[in-house]
């Protein structure tokens, strides 16, 4: 990857439209990283790369749930330059670096132009298909809502919307034999300017995986709470293990929806024709969850935003469930 041969690649563990993704090697020091490259050759790849760039760049302090970037690196040709926080260069040099980027994308479209994002190997895959291959698990899928809200309460915190939330860019990690989660892949997301509430601020640009969009980002009229909303798409999903297949990748994938006859509607469509649609919830047995768990999934999914959980009062609320939680034996 580099003339210093910093880094071997391994093999390719993941592969999208916007970039790939690669395990490797430190030569130093013989630990594993994942390496994700994308081509910076066409408008939509830069965006995307800057803008997963300076969401892992903003982040002053790390979190165990959310990917660690350990560096950056622009390929241009064959120079390979750093310009990640680990160099401490300025703000300045970062702009720099993004305004020549963005110039010199429609000259040469055929050249070689790469941003490396260098980050921590998780061993564990995705969530969709690390749950997937195994059976039903309340108190698994407790401490992985907990994880989730916990990592997204800290990205709005540090003025960070993900835009793209969803089972399959959640990685897991094993720790001690534990699983953890890590909130991935920043290549939609937002930093917002300023130190205020991340919920003041608005969006337009309709975007993410529309199983997973809120009503609000179907009109193109949307807050942070549009990441609640996803997370509750996931949340639902995961502890009744609803499913659909994906058209295009024809992956079974974790989401809920509603049936119009053969077809699957996402719920966030589905509730923009119809603001009034009572949700069922749980779907498939009144068992699976308990009453405290079924009101919080209505509080994450509410049509109205305003009426919506915040990711502040989620991360409260999503400790205060009785699901998944063991019962302590009464003494007698």
């Amino acid at each position: 990857m580099a003339t210093e041969a910093k880094y071997s690649i391994v093999r390719e563990v993941g592969r999208g439209s916007y970039g790939v993704v690669y395990e490797a090697i430190v030569n130093q020091t013989r630990s594993k990283v994942a390496v994700k490259r994308m081509h910076c050759n066409v408008p939509e790849n830069v965006e995307l790369a800057l803008q997963e760039f300076w969401a892992l760049q903003s982040i002053q302090k790390q979190h165990e749930n959310v990917i660690q970037l350990e560096e950056c690196i622009l390929q241009n040709g064959q120079v390979f330059q750093p310009i990640s926080h680990r160099y401490r260069k300025s703000d300045s040099h970062l702009l720099l670096i993004e305004t020549c980027l963005k110039g010199r994308r429609c000259m040469d479209p055929k050249s070689a132009c790469f941003l490396w994002f260098v980050m921590e190997f998780c061993d564990g895959g995705n969530m969709n298909e690390y749950l997937l291959s195994r059976s039903p698990d309340a108190q698994l899928n407790n401490s992985f809502m907990r994880q989730l809200s916990s990592a997204v309460a800290f990205l709005h915190r540090n003025q960070i919307v993900h835009r793209d939330l969803k089972s399959d860019n959640i990685l897991i990690s094993h720790r001690r034999g534990s699983p953890i989660v890590k909130v991935a892949d920043f290549g939609l997301s937002k930093v917002c300017q300023g130190k205020g509430n991340v919920n003041q601020h608005r969006f337009s640009s309709a975007c993410g995986s529309n199983f997973y969009m809120a009503p609000e980002v179907w009109e193109g009229h949307y807050t942070a709470k549009a990441d609640i909303f996803a997370l509750g798409i996931i949340f639902w999903a995961m502890v009744e293990r609803i499913t659909f297949r994906d058209r295009d990748t024809e992956k079974e994938l974790l989401g809920t929806y509603i049936c119009q006859g053969k077809e699957l509607i996402p719920l966030g469509e589905a509730l923009l024709e119809n603001p009034n649609m009572k949700l069922k919830i749980p779907l498939k047995n009144k068992r699976s969850m308990p009453d405290d768990l079924c009101k919080l999934l209505h509080d994450m999914l509410a049509f109205n935003p305003k009426e919506r959980l915040d990711a502040f009062q989620l991360e409260v609320r999503i400790r205060q469930i009785s699901y998944g939680k063991k019962r302590q034996r009464s003494v007698s």
